[in-house]
């Protein structure tokens, strides 16, 4: 028993708490230039919960604009709506690549 509380007190119990799964890094979006160069890419790092938050609001906002967007047809609404898009896919990819890796 004596143990077991000096490795808490030191931390040596790390093993047995779950990870925090995170963002992998490695999905990019939004390509520029001739040939095609992608211009940003998701942040390693990113605890999971809180990448689904974001894509979440993100989810919610494209939403808006495309409705937006259709009944103004405003293509400005539309292209927002579809840059939006491309950075809600890359994250939802990212996220997938980080679980599939604990597989």
């Amino acid at each position: 028993m004596l143990d077991f509380m000096a490795n808490r007190l030191r931390g040596d119990d790390m093993a047995d708490e779950p990870k925090v799964l995170t963002t992998a890094g490695v999905e990019t979006f939004l390509d520029v230039g001739n040939p095609p160069v992608d211009l940003l890419r998701v942040q390693p790092g990113i605890p999971i919960d809180d990448a689904y938050e974001q894509v979440s609001i993100l989810l919610s906002y494209i939403k808006h604009l495309v409705r937006e967007g259709d009944m103004e047809d405003d293509h400005k609404l539309l292209g927002a709506a579809d840059y939006l898009s491309a950075l809600a896919k890359a994250l939802m990819n990212d996220i997938e690549m980080a679980k599939n890796r604990l597989h």
